[in-house]
This record gives structure tokens, C-alpha cells and sequence, in this order.
């Protein structure tokens, strides 16, 4: 339940980003994942599919960059790299 928490922070600022381009459509995500966030790549894009299924975000590709670096200072984190927007 914590991934959901999670992914549906992160979907909302990807909606907020949108909003801010005219409500433009999304064409791709790319998140970071850090090394003791506790979810796989795959995991993750399981959980993001499942979340965006019949939605605005429903097909959008999800780029996945996963860190291997247990003392980075966002080591535990979930971040949202970049937006790709429809110009």
C-alpha cells in the first residue's frame, strides 16, 4: 500500500505539470529509484500501470532509472526526473 501512496504523489505532479502546459497531453514520464526505496523496476511499473489503467496517463511510456547507491542522500526516495510534454 505504500508504492500506491507513492505513485499516486508522484501522478499527481505529473498531472500538476501537464496543467501548467495548457493541460497538454503527456508523451513520457522517467522516475529515479533509488536504491533503498524498496520497489523493483518492475514492481514499480506494475504498480504505475495498474494505477493509470483507463486514465488520462493510460499507455504513457515510463522510463525507469534505478540506483544502486545505498548512501546516496535520496537513497529511500521516489523521484520524478522528467516530464516529456507534448509541444
Amino acid at each position: 500500500m505504500h508504492e500506491m501512496t507513492l505513485l499516486n504523489d508522484l501522478l499527481k505532479k505529473v498531472r500538476e505539470v501537464a496543467k501548467s502546459e495548457q493541460g497538454k497531453r503527456v508523451k513520457s514520464i522517467s522516475v529515479w529509484l533509488g536504491a533503498m526505496s524498496h520497489i523493483s523496476a518492475d514492481h514499480f511499473k506494475e504498480h504505475f500501470d495498474w494505477a493509470t489503467k483507463d486514465s488520462d496517463l493510460d499507455g504513457v511510456p515510463l522510463n525507469i532509472e534505478t540506483s544502486t547507491d545505498a548512501f546516496h542522500p535520496q537513497a529511500q526516495d521516489i523521484l520524478l526526473k522528467s516530464v516529456d510534454i507534448e509541444s
